[in-house]
């Protein structure tokens, strides 16, 4: 089995910053592209952003220049680096990985974590 969990969120003021964490555990072979997404209260969720194997990194518009998302292929895990945070930011973030599972003879799934909480409020 093949587990995402998320953590780092947190209550931070406007323009502040956080950095939120996902490692993939269990019987992962390898992560393939991995990828952060949100969901606000009363909205459906939305990617944030994405950054593939090779480190090729994608952003939603709103993310652009404030988020900066990186992984460490050795530990399996991908952070989301948040600056200039804005109240519109609150939201559940999840955690998404396209992975290779060892107990599935390696075939790639996508897997969701729980999810961190992030809100920004003064």
């Amino acid at each position: 089995q093949v587990q995402l969990a998320e953590s780092g969120g947190a209550l931070v003021q406007p323009g502040g910053s956080l950095r939120l964490s996902c490692a993939a555990s269990g019987t992962v072979f390898s992560a393939l592209t991995m990828a952060w997404y949100r969901q606000a209260p009363g909205k459906q969720r939305e990617f944030v952003a994405s950054i593939t194997f090779g480190g090729w990194t994608n952003y939603t518009d709103s993310a652009k220049g404030r988020f900066t998302i990186a992984r460490d292929n050795a530990k399996n895990e991908i952070y989301l680096q948040m600056d200039n945070l804005k109240p519109e930011d609150t939201a559940v973030y999840y955690c998404w990985g396209r992975l290779r599972d060892r107990s599935r003879n390696k075939r790639p799934g996508d897997y969701w974590g729980q999810g961190t909480q992030v809100i920004v409020s003064s």
